[in-house]
């Protein structure tokens, strides 16, 4: 099979990464991609976000499989095109991918599904923002109701920064604060049937002990030994598959991968986001554990025979990935630095830690930093100390001028704490 990946971040190099393993895979392609994703997949430039050039580009590499990774292009309706031409596609249609893209539309689909979720209001002036964020008081949720990259969502106990969040968007989705420790559970789906990964827990907030601002991710891990053993199982009879049923229902059926973000509240499991694609840095995580082959699970979301596979074959081992991010990083990153010690992982710590690229590229013969996030250091191991311990002698071995990285990923869990 010729797969075509389309992203430039970790997520798409963690795809490729489990792809370039897959012995069914003959021939691997990633459009855009980046320095690191070079090393496993032939790259070719392309927007992302033009379902019609996305579409030619699979054609003209006869490509059997074409994975949409990010979420803009999701939005965008780029797997439609891509399906249009005949082309299997992993990755919900524009409508589908409203349930990220739309967090009202997804608060819609909730209560019709019955899915229990934290209770909110959509509120489309600052007088409405205000009245809600008295009902509910501090600390105070207010989300972006569109796409915003990871970064949203504010949580704050000021109420002056909660409206002034409000006031910046268009429209936002106010909503109670849900206590508890927070889930990523991802689930591959053909629009029927729904097949849960393994859970991963991140780190949204830049700085040790989760403080700083809202980032994309600065890591996570998996499996959560703090988890009770039926999670899974609970989310998904009621999150995952009622979910689906409710937009199968409404005749935009979802196929693809359907992220949710829990919160294990002390009244039970409730939403807190859904998102239309693998999650970044969970991905990182969630495929170094998996042992099915990768390809032949997207290619039955995409075709409809997700029911016929056998179940999913997982790693007792444990993964931690840490993120290293450029100087000023979520603020306006300074890019263009470059990073070495790349060769020093790869001679000393592989295969039990790698490093996925997500902001580089090539310069001459150097590879420099292009983005906010831009290494996933993954490691491996027994238990999640050792995962740590491998990741975080990775992460020493790389230089990035005004770097920065969290130290404390994954420590609670590896200590049995949540």
């Amino acid at each position: 099979m010729k797969v075509l990946v389309i992203g430039s971040g970790a997520r798409e190099h963690a795809l490729c990464r489990a792809l370039s393993l897959d012995p069914h895979v003959t021939a691997l392609h990633c459009a855009p991609g980046n320095a690191g994703i070079a090393q496993v997949a032939e790259l070719h430039p392309v927007d992302a976000l033009d379902g019609k050039a996305v579409a030619a580009l699979a054609e003209e590499l006869g490509a059997g499989l074409v994975v949409v990774g990010p979420e803009a292009p999701l939005v965008a309706g780029v797997a439609d095109a891509v399906r249009e031409a005949g082309i299997p596609c992993f990755g919900p249609s524009g409508q589908a991918a409203r349930l990220e893209g739309s967090k009202a539309f997804a608060k819609d689909v909730m209560a019709a599904a019955g899915v229990p979720t934290a209770r909110s209001y959509v509120c489309t002036t600052p007088e409405e923002a205000g009245t809600a964020l008295d009902a509910f008081g501090a600390p105070y949720v207010v989300k972006d109701d569109g796409l915003a990259a990871g970064k949203g969502v504010v949580v704050t106990d000021d109420l002056e920064a909660a409206k002034a969040h409000a006031a910046a968007c268009e429209r936002v989705v106010v909503e109670e604060f849900l206590d508890g420790p927070e889930v990523s559970l991802f689930a591959i789906t053909d629009g029927e049937t729904v097949l849960p990964l393994q859970p991963a827990q991140d780190f949204k907030r830049a700085l040790n002990g989760d403080e700083g601002p809202n980032t994309g991710g600065m890591g996570a891990y998996s499996p959560l030994p703090w988890a009770e053993p039926k999670l899974v199982d609970e989310v998904l009879a009621t999150v995952l598959q009622p979910t689906v049923d409710e937009m199968r229902r409404r005749g935009t059926p979802f196929s693809g991968l359907l992220y949710a973000g829990l919160a294990i509240t002390s009244r039970g499991v409730r939403v807190i986001e859904f998102n239309a694609r693998f999650g970044d840095p969970e991905t990182q995580v969630v495929l170094a554990r998996l042992k099915t082959p990768l390809a032949g699970v997207l290619l039955a979301a995409a075709d409809g025979t997700l029911a016929d596979l056998a179940p999913l074959r997982w790693s007792e081992d444990a993964a931690v990935t840490v993120v290293l991010a450029s100087h000023n990083y979520p603020g306006a990153p300074r890019t263009g630095d470059p990073i070495t010690g790349l060769d020093e992982v790869e001679a000393q710590d592989a295969p039990h830690a790698y490093v996925l690229h997500a902001g580089t590229r090539r310069d001459g013969d150097a590879v420099v930093s292009a983005g906010g996030r831009v290494l996933s250091v993954t490691a491996t191991g027994e238990d999640l100390t050792q995962a740590r311990d491998r990741a975080y002698t990775a992460v020493a071995r790389i230089h990035l001028d005004g770097a920065h990285h969290r130290t404390d990923i994954a420590l609670k869990a590896a200590s049995g704490e949540q």
